[in-house]
């Protein structure tokens, strides 16, 4: 049975983590920029729900390049030289020129034109990969338990935040307020049905105390604290209150831990400074799923 409930979550990780790279592209663009309905190349973005589930590359783009024939780098004029007249070249059969037979000449070789993967959905190559090791983590920690089902729906969308906010730096409202809400429903739903290990009481104050504690930062330093970590801090609440105040604390604070281990080696290799902004959403998820999976365990 646990071979049969990892190998699901590996499927079902898989089957939701191909599709984020698209919906990654869509939300990844500035404040007041609007969501992207094309894909780089300029192709509308179609499919289910209105083109944002589907592959990452739009059917245009995904179709195979046409094969056209190319003159090879080594038969081209090189930079700079100058070009023989039509009047000078030799002659086929003139004195001076090689009598190559026609059957003999040897044919330019077509050369297929490759697409590469537009750079845009480049960051997301790993998405898939990363939400696969987190579906099945979280199934082999949470063990055929009701809350389960809360744990892979919610997985997904927690990727998909992290990705978005690590290209720039922002956590979308229809994504971290949806999320809280699907925490607390699926959840709730949890909780009704027999051999759960949380309490949805708890997971309720989770959100608020842990939502409560981001707000204030917030207040406090709002340049060091995005707002819409503090919506994200609600979802996540929820999640780790399931499993009591103790679960909540050690995620909470291992969010801040990685973000500080980050930040911390990207002075030393002086690739940012100690005002350098780092996207803190993805630590926040880190941390959550650290503290989701110790108390799954203890459950």
């Amino acid at each position: 049975m646990d071979a049969v409930l990892l190998a699901l979550a590996a499927v079902w990780g898989a089957a939701t983590g191909l599709l984020i790279p698209r919906a990654a592209y869509r939300f990844a663009v500035e404040p007041e920029e609007p969501w992207r309905t094309a894909c780089p190349a300029g192709h509308p973005l179609t499919g289910p729900a209105r083109g944002w589930l589907g592959p990452a590359r739009c059917a245009p783009c995904a179709a195979p390049a046409a094969r056209v024939p190319e003159t090879p780098a080594s038969e081209a004029p090189a930079l700079g030289a100058p070009e023989a007249p039509a009047s000078e070249a030799p002659a086929l059969g003139a004195p001076g020129a090689p009598e190559t037979p026609a059957s003999e000449a040897p044919a330019p070789e077509p050369r297929a034109t490759v697409t590469p993967t537009p750079p845009a959905y480049a960051p997301t190559a790993l998405a898939p990969l990363v939400t696969v090791l987190a579906c099945v983590a979280l199934a082999a920690a949470t063990g055929a338990r009701p809350e389960l089902v809360g744990w892979l729906a919610l997985a997904p969308v927690a990727v998909l935040l992290a990705v978005v906010d690590r290209r720039v730096h922002r956590l979308p409202d229809p994504l971290t307020l949806p999320l809280a809400a699907a925490a607390v429903l699926l959840l709730g739903g949890a909780a009704l049905l027999p051999g759960h290990a949380g309490s949805w009481t708890s997971g309720l104050l989770g959100g608020l105390a842990l939502g409560g504690f981001y707000l204030l930062l917030f207040l406090i330093n709002p340049n060091g604290m995005g707002f819409g970590d503090v919506k994200l801090a609600l979802a996540l609440g929820v999640a780790l209150g399931w499993y009591g105040w103790t679960v909540l604390f050690v995620g909470g604070f291992a969010g801040f831990l990685f973000g500080a281990a980050y930040g911390l080696a990207l002075v030393l290799l002086r690739r940012a400074g100690r005002r350098t902004g780092i996207p803190f959403g993805p630590f926040m998820i880190a941390g959550a799923l650290t503290g989701v999976l110790l108390g799954a365990l203890a459950g």
